[in-house]
């Protein structure tokens, strides 16, 4: 079990890089665009688009490793209290709250599909014709690939809390620190 969490949470973290970068390149451009828009009145042709499609990457790039970092936004107050009434009632929550994520991911996941493949198809793009033009189907595909690994985070975590029902005994993620 441990070496398919840490395939997962290699691949949960180069997705987080990858949309760190994204918010990098994306903030560089935005600064270019403002210096040539105010300095030189030219502005770069298709940001807005550009931007639009980034921020829905980033995040789907990065919603996996803020999964896997717990910094989702939750109760700890109420889940502190069931835990010091008793760690496996804390646990049973945990699995519903996980078992209810898995369910609605999924049907981001199969509802995504077919945007994907429709945009993959037809080679929807964004922007005019002439001036700038984006395709689509790289978010569409990024969405996807976000969702799976969100998928394969949230089924550690149910693992996880499953444990600590069946043990009483808290436990922990095997690797906190993914070496790259």
């Amino acid at each position: 079990m441990s070496l398919i969490t840490l395939i997962i949470n290699r691949i949960t973290m180069l997705l987080n890089v990858a949309g760190t970068l994204l918010i990098v390149a994306l903030m560089v451009l935005i600064c270019t665009d403002v210096i040539a828009r105010s300095a030189f009145s030219l502005p770069i042709s298709g940001v807005p688009e550009m931007v639009s499609l980034s921020i829905v990457a980033i995040v789907f790039l990065q919603a996996p490793e803020a999964f896997r970092m717990g910094r989702f936004t939750r109760s700890e107050a109420m889940l502190n209290f069931l835990e010091k009434r008793s760690i496996r009632l804390r646990a049973i929550f945990e699995t519903i709250f996980a078992i209810a994520a898995l369910g609605i991911i999924s049907i981001l996941l199969n509802a995504s599909y077919p945007f994907f493949i429709k945009s993959w198809n037809r080679d929807t793009f964004i922007g005019t014709i002439g001036d700038f033009i984006a395709p689509v189907w790289p978010v569409k595909l990024v969405i996807l690939i976000g969702c799976a690994a969100l998928i394969a985070q949230i089924a550690l975590y149910l693992a996880r809390q499953l444990t600590v029902i069946r043990t009483g005994q808290r436990v922990e993620e095997t690797s906190s620190e993914v070496p790259l």
